[in-house]
């Protein structure tokens, strides 16, 4: 099962208007094997998701520019097979429903437990390359 991540390198984009996190979670990703690439906006980020199709997106909720509802549509539109996860600084639970029904593939609270990131993006990315 884990046999075809290991030999590709999943494309991740972070999408968070906080450059700091970006940074974080990007450094983070990257030891770990990952080809990452961040946006710190969400014109941005559809621009990249429609010219490299990455598998997961790591999208921040609360963008200043568009609903993380409205452009995890957008994304599944553009591509279904794009992962998105939804990530939050508040326990929003009403929100996080929302986006699991609306499409997403996990939500995510900040501060964010890199141990269940890790897990949740290995099961996603596992699931996804069968």
């Amino acid at each position: 099962m884990f046999k075809k991540l290991r030999e590709i390198k999943p494309r991740i984009l972070i999408v968070d208007d906080n450059q700091n996190i970006g940074e974080v979670l990007s450094d983070y990703l990257t030891e770990k094997g990952y080809e990452v690439s961040y946006a710190g906006n969400g014109d941005d980020a559809l621009h990249y998701v429609k010219r490299t199709r990455p598998h997961i997106v790591l999208w921040d909720v609360r963008m200043p520019d568009i609903s993380g509802i409205e452009v995890l549509k957008q994304i599944i539109e553009i591509d279904p097979k794009v992962g998105v996860v939804m990530i939050t600084a508040h326990q929003e639970d009403e929100l996080g429903r929302e986006a699991l029904m609306a499409g997403a593939i996990d939500f995510i609270t900040k501060p964010i437990d890199f141990e269940y990131l890790d897990t949740s993006l290995m099961l996603k990315l596992s699931a996804m390359l069968e």
